[in-house]
């Protein structure tokens, strides 16, 4: 049986990866935004029926543009520090987990939904953060993989996938289990947009460019040093030995010489002013997953 997308309020089942990208019926109101009004702000979801009062959000800084279709949010503290991404892929945003809620990324964002299609993507429990705040505020549905779907109560359009999933055309969805139960990752992969192969940081022109190469890894690998990242066994690790396995699996489902660049969700700093992590699929090759397997548990005392 192949794996199914489920519409997590209604039970309904939508084919998964393997067989058709999901039905889920009628397209959500991608022109609902958050409004300014006097002492707060208006929210709607679908319909301004469905209005909502929220206190005003704090100002914050706006997103930063890492390449021609990417960008990247300020550290969360929501999501304990966590970076979240917007990622640009034919006529579809992806949300790759949820920034702070803060004004100026509901400008940015609210701005975008009005002019283009979107998802929310979360790629762990750490990444969850105010989702059920911003999807109210853009309209656009909620990606999870199954295991978390629970920790996502009252969130409207929540759609969730078992094992791999293909979203839209070029985006593919892993469940990567270890960083917490339903950790997953986002490989994205589109001819025609991005940056060119050997062009570095440098963006492509908006009307193409060289192929568009990404894999979106949430927690599942983090950055150790600049240009270099693996699986870190932190004190919350779900599980350590299924993450090193998530790593493995990974490494036998992504294309040859896949992916160009990798963005992780957490410990950027590490990087030292880059974002991406070139040469991703030479960085996957590298790992060394048994050296790995034993190293110190962060959760017991010395």
């Amino acid at each position: 049986m192949p794996p199914v997308a489920r519409d997590v309020r209604s039970g309904s089942a939508t084919l998964g990866a393997g067989e058709n990208r999901p039905r889920l019926g009628p397209s959500p109101d991608l022109s609902a935004v958050a409004l300014a009004s006097a002492g707060g702000w208006v929210q709607w979801g679908q319909s301004p029926e469905n209005l909502v009062i929220g206190s005003d959000p704090e100002e914050g800084r706006p997103p930063q543009s890492v390449q021609a279709g990417l960008w990247l949010f300020a550290p969360n503290r929501d999501t304990q520090g966590g970076s979240s991404w917007l990622c640009e892929v034919g006529d579809v945003d992806l949300l790759i987990d949820v920034p702070a809620f803060t004004r100026a990324n509901l400008e940015m964002l609210q701005q975008r939904c009005r002019e283009r299609r979107g998802w929310i993507v979360l790629t762990g429990r750490d990444g969850h953060g105010r989702c059920r705040r911003w999807q109210e505020a853009l309209g656009w549905p909620v990606l999870v993989q199954e295991q978390e779907a629970y920790l996502l109560p009252g969130v409207a359009l929540l759609t969730s996938f078992a094992d791999s999933f293909e979203l839209v055309n070029g985006v593919r969805l892993l469940w990567t289990p270890g960083p917490s139960p339903g950790a997953c990752v986002v490989h994205v992969r589109l001819a025609g947009q991005g940056v060119s192969p050997g062009s570095g940081s440098e963006p492509a022109d908006s009307a193409g460019g060289g192929p568009l190469d990404g894999l979106f890894c949430g927690r599942l690998l983090v950055p150790l040093a600049p240009q270099r990242l693996a699986p870190l066994r932190r004190r919350s690790c779900f599980h350590w030995s299924r993450q090193l396995r998530s790593v493995e699996n990974l490494r036998q489902w992504l294309p040859s010489n896949c992916p160009d660049w990798i963005a992780s969700g957490a410990g950027l700093g590490a990087l030292q002013g880059e974002k991406l992590v070139r040469s991703g699929a030479a960085q996957l090759a590298g790992l060394d997953l048994v050296e790995a397997l034993h190293a110190p548990d962060p959760g017991l005392s010395s």
